[in-house]
């Protein structure tokens, strides 16, 4: 937004939504040691290559080639602005060896063809715009296709009934707030509108820096879908309690059995089938 001439611009004016959304929605340093551990447990072998659908502004991929010499990766998203600013704020701060390690698509997840990786990331509840059994099968077994034959499919997944109502959540951080509104659902066909504010401590605020248009799918669905899609197997990844807090301990490992919390997050962990 343009400020008016001689008007000082408020914080909000000048803050950059992407910047912000990475600093209180991602942490690829988690999300990247599980990937990788996991895959591991799986194979037998290191993880080297991925790629990350609806990857934005490519975070993911760039810290994954930033963080070993022979990993690569490939970010694919239709949104080609969003792409072209993480070219510009993460591959060019990247050393040469990994920029050129490393490419940022545009291109529909269902359709673009990418060299056979050894993971597929859908990370930070991405696939949840595909708002039918259809479309979600066919992302599915898109994915899968994307796969070596020894892949992985990484998921992750939020539910809990307070995912069920309408609400805001506020986050606080050192220099702004970040909040998470559940702005609409319908539980007849589980859709839901989600958006993304961040305020300031000047007492401005960006309004909808980001806007989702959702179907919150359950477990079994998503397990269902990708069995359906031609997977040998979709685990369930819970998350551990810490003890003394209550509180989730960031340790996820195959569970048949969650807890009925406020507010989950787990991953779905699957391989593909023979015939993919």
């Amino acid at each position: 937004m343009a400020s008016v001439k001689g008007k000082k611009q408020s914080m909000a004016d000048r803050a950059d939504r992407h910047e912000y959304y990475e600093a209180s929605v991602q942490d690829t340093e988690s999300e990247l040691e599980f990937v990788s551990d996991t895959f591991r447990e799986l194979t037998g072998r290191r993880l080297k290559s991925i790629r990350e659908d609806f990857c934005g502004t490519g975070n993911t991929a760039c810290a994954w080639v930033a963080s070993g010499r022979d990993h690569t990766a490939v970010g694919v998203d239709l949104d080609e602005d969003t792409l072209q600013w993480g070219r510009e704020h993460h591959v060019a701060g990247l050393d040469r060896n990994a920029r050129e390690r490393v490419s940022l698509v545009r291109g529909d997840v269902l359709d673009t063809a990418t060299d056979p990786v050894d993971a597929v990331l859908a990370m930070n509840f991405s696939y949840y715009l595909f708002t039918s059994r259809d479309r979600l099968r066919e992302y599915f077994r898109a994915a899968l296709g994307a796969l070596k034959p020894d892949g992985v499919l990484f998921l992750d997944a939020f539910g809990g009934y307070e995912a069920h109502q309408e609400l805001e959540e506020r986050t606080e951080h050192d220099d702004f707030t970040y909040v998470w509104d559940q702005a609409e659902f319908n539980p007849i066909n589980q859709h839901m509108t989600c958006r993304i504010h961040f305020e300031f401590p000047d007492g401005s605020e960006m309004r909808d820096a980001f806007v989702y248009h959702w179907r919150l799918w359950t477990l079994p669905e998503v397990r269902e879908l990708l069995l359906e899609a031609g997977a040998e197997s979709a685990t369930i990844y819970w998350e551990g309690t810490d003890e003394e807090t209550g509180e989730g301990d960031g340790i996820y490992t195959p569970s048949e059995q969650g807890d009925a919390d406020a507010g989950w997050i787990a991953y779905i962990v699957a391989r593909p089938g023979r015939g993919n």
